[in-house]
């Protein structure tokens, strides 16, 4: 059983919740089962029930949030701040383009992300 934040996500169809995709460098892992689930499925990667949550506390997560952002991947989760060089401005063609989200609340966040949102 994965937890969040020592909260239990429950299993879904037998499968946990929530997956942890490790550290940021394991990002390409994670694209890479998304695109492999999303041709299986005979979907798009945004259409299946998936979250994506970005840590952002280090430099190297603005190459992930730039991959993902050219993949066209949308609801986007980022936190737990969002990064000082995303100005106002351009955090409001992201969350219009791409949906993107920024953390605030760990339990209320995992029950949106949960919810598909």
């Amino acid at each position: 059983m994965i937890h969040h934040n020592t909260k239990c996500a429950g299993r879904g169809c037998g499968h946990p919740r929530v997956l942890d995709a490790g550290q940021c460098n394991d990002s390409y892992s994670l694209i890479v089962i998304a695109q492999a689930l999303a041709q299986a499925f005979g979907v798009s990667v945004n259409e299946l029930p998936l979250s994506c949550d970005i840590a952002w506390y280090e430099q190297k997560a603005v190459i992930v949030l730039l991959a993902l952002l050219a993949l066209g991947v949308r609801k986007i989760w980022l936190g737990p701040a969002l990064p000082a060089f995303l100005l106002p401005n351009v955090v409001e063609v992201l969350v219009k383009a791409y949906e993107l989200k920024s953390i605030a609340d760990a339990e209320q966040d995992v029950q949106a992300m949960l919810a598909g949102n």
